[in-house]
């Protein structure tokens, strides 16, 4: 099983400043971790909202909002990707993560859906054509 770990933004995250010498090394530590552990399939930060903008779509046409978005508990300040067996054992690994001296932070954790799970809806044919996607998005991250 595949999870979606995410890390709620605060107003230190959304103020643009860049962490310290020391929080990098916490959390390079802790993804080395999930990395000798086999877990780890993808960790990355994310830039402030004010760097970001919103597409809403409503009755076939598009508004876009530029960030900075207001409400910083509803956004997100960087996400990792876990494999593990089973919900608890992705809820061990983020119970472990180097956030000790931060009070209110909070961290999503989401079971990302697997292909199977979609039954017939996803014919051999869509099969086929999301693993020629998955190819080229591999050969995307390789350039």
């Amino acid at each position: 099983m595949r999870f979606m770990v995410l890390l709620k933004s605060d107003a230190m995250a959304e103020s643009g400043a860049l962490p310290t010498e020391e929080i990098i090394a916490d959390m390079t530590r802790y993804n080395e971790e999930l990395v000798k552990a086999g877990v780890l399939l993808a960790a990355e930060g994310l830039h402030p909202s004010s760097k970001g903008s919103r597409v809403k779509f409503e009755k076939g046409t598009q508004a876009v909002t530029d960030g900075p978005f207001s409400e910083t508990k509803e956004l997100i300040a960087g996400f990792w990707i876990l494999q593990c067996k089973t919900r608890e054992e992705a809820i061990e690994w983020v119970k472990r993560a180097p956030f000790g001296g931060h009070s209110g932070l909070e961290v999503e954790i989401r079971q990302i859906f697997d292909a199977a799970e979609f039954g017939e809806a996803f014919t051999p044919e869509l099969q086929a054509a999301e693993a020629k996607i998955g190819q080229q998005m591999k050969e995307n991250a390789k350039r």
